[in-house]
């Protein structure tokens, strides 16, 4: 294992920002969750951790191309959260193609897709959620946040390594699954009650920006608009839902109305 050199620090920092993630094509993962889950799942070019650590993990060192042993006071210099861990990975990002072959494949699951949403904490949420219900696949629009960002990589608590994200011209890839007859769902102020509509156990999920909602372009491609009705129904209540907390309702309903009546408890 090698010492760590200043340069390989600042290298290291650099990844914070977005523009440097996509010249060196890697991402920063912390912790010892995070990055065992990504060891498994993806390449690892940078294995950075306190002996104690290695002590406790020592077949780690043949996951990554190159591993560090740091101190704790350099880890407190490296690291990008508040509160340092014991180990930090620098991890390739997956070259993943939104080809038609995988937009085929997507015809029969449930799919999650993002229009614009910003907030890095929300979009690691949703990662995160969509993994529990197995769900495999994220369609973003190119303003979306950049799943590869620190506080992102950090929310999804290791779903990054199972959930496949993609960026694409979100109105175009949606009108495009709407001529191979995909249900186009997203949730409206004037949409239908979730809870008393038929909902498919495939299709996709459109969730809107923070502030905007769906925007114009998107809209125009949803097939069935959905509302997640307040409680009780006129009640005085918030203007809208985090769309975090929106997304794990209408997923969760999703699933529910999936499973055959008969098994259900």
């Amino acid at each position: 294992m090698l010492p760590v050199s200043k340069n390989l620090i600042k290298l290291i920092r650099s990844l914070e920002l977005r523009k440097f993630r996509k010249s060196e094509g890697e991402f920063v993962a912390e912790g010892n969750k995070l990055v065992q889950d990504n060891l498994r799942a993806m390449s690892c070019h940078r294995l950075v951790a306190t002996a104690a650590w290695w002590e406790t993990h020592p077949e780690a060192e043949k996951s990554a191309e190159e591993t560090y042993v740091i101190t704790p006071q350099e880890m407190q210099r490296l690291s990008l959260m508040q509160s340092p861990q014991e180990v930090l990975g620098t991890f390739r990002i997956p070259d993943r193609t939104l080809d038609n072959t995988l937009s085929q494949q997507l015809c029969h699951e449930l799919t999650v897709a993002l229009d614009e949403v910003q907030d890095p904490g929300n979009l690691g949420t949703i990662i995160r959620l969509c993994d529990w219900y197995g769900i495999r696949h994220i369609v973003c629009s190119h303003n979306t946040a950049d799943c590869y960002a620190p506080k992102v990589v950090q929310a999804t608590m290791g779903a990054i390594a199972r959930v496949q994200v993609h960026y694409t011209d979100l109105p175009a890839w949606l009108g495009s699954m709407r001529q191979m007859e995909v249900p186009v769902y997203g949730t409206f102020l004037d949409g239908k009650d979730m809870y008393q509509t038929d909902l498919t156990p495939h299709g996709i999920i459109v969730m809107g920006n923070e502030g905007r909602g769906i925007s114009a372009d998107v809209e125009a491609q949803v097939s069935h608009r959905l509302f997640i009705p307040p409680y009780p129904a006129n009640a005085e209540t918030s203007e809208s839902l985090n769309v975090g907390i929106a997304t794990a309702i209408v997923v969760s309903e999703f699933r529910r109305k999936s499973i055959a009546p008969s098994s259900r408890g």
